[in-house]
């Protein structure tokens, strides 16, 4: 192989590459919004005291944690001190999120219906997993 042929084949790479990159990167940006529409959705719902609408947007394990001993998910939901405020980081990895708002961690999975919060009211733990008041 010459050197022009391979200085040509890592053009062809290199440009593949960012095209690859500055795709998914807006395809990233609306999963994004979404996964943060979603979670602002979950907190608007509380702050309305909408126990139903808050349960609605919890996957169904979630909704379903929060129904111990013949509780209600629409009454225990509004029960936790889940506090929201502005999104402050969103990362997407395939179809699964994490939301930070400025009171709160979410989990967040995608299902064909939109996302859906699996877990939140979430605290992070050194060198174990998140502890969550709502969790799947």
């Amino acid at each position: 192989m010459t050197e022009w042929t391979r200085l040509r084949t890592g053009m062809v790479v290199a440009a593949l590459l960012i095209a690859v990159t500055g795709l998914s990167g807006c395809a990233g940006s609306a999963r994004d919004a979404e996964a943060a529409d979603a979670a602002r959705a979950l907190h608007d719902a509380l702050a309305r005291r909408d126990g139903n609408a808050a349960c609605a947007l919890l996957a169904p394990r979630a909704a379903e944690g929060l129904e111990t001993g013949g509780a209600v998910c629409r009454e225990e939901i509004l029960r936790l001190d889940l506090a929201g405020g502005d999104v402050r980081e969103v990362r997407v990895w395939g179809r699964a999120a994490q939301v930070r708002t400025a009171g709160d961690t979410l989990f967040l999975t995608r299902f064909a219906s939109g996302w859906r919060v699996t877990a939140a009211g979430c605290e992070p733990r050194p060198a174990e997993p998140y502890d969550c008041e709502v969790e799947a």
